[in-house]
């Protein structure tokens, strides 16, 4: 079993930076791939980003290339976003998610996270 926590959004100007961590409990965090997707108002549910369970690969929605980071503390559990030149559509609520299978998809992880508001002004 995994238990996610996202915490660090909130309210930025465009562009602005944000941090976004994913805190996970349970022994084997570091075999699971992570990722992060975000939905937003009336939108569906799209991928951002994912990382294999070493941190070795990385994997990016194209609308977050260059501007977005994902990154593991294996040490610390943890699971990080850091979110760079932010635009006004990056607006939504951004979920953590876990799963055995490392892929670039925004449905189908065995675990997710209750999701951190992250609003972008212009």
């Amino acid at each position: 079993q995994v238990q996610l926590v996202e915490s660090g959004g909130g309210l930025v100007q465009a562009g602005g930076s944000l941090r976004l961590s994913c805190a996970a409990s349970g022994r084997t965090f570091s075999t699971y791939a992570m990722a992060w997707c975000r939905q937003a108002p009336g939108k569906e549910r799209e991928f951002v980003a994912a990382i294999n369970w070493s941190g070795g690969s990385k994997y990016y929605g194209d609308s977050v290339k260059g501007r977005f980071t994902i990154s593991r503390d294996k040490a610390k559990n943890t699971v990080y976003l850091q979110m760079n030149s932010l635009k006004p559509e990056d607006t939504a609520v951004y979920y953590c998610a876990a799963d055995t299978i490392y892929y670039g998809g925004s449905t189908g992880y065995d675990y997710w996270g209750q999701g951190t508001q992250v609003t972008v002004s212009s």
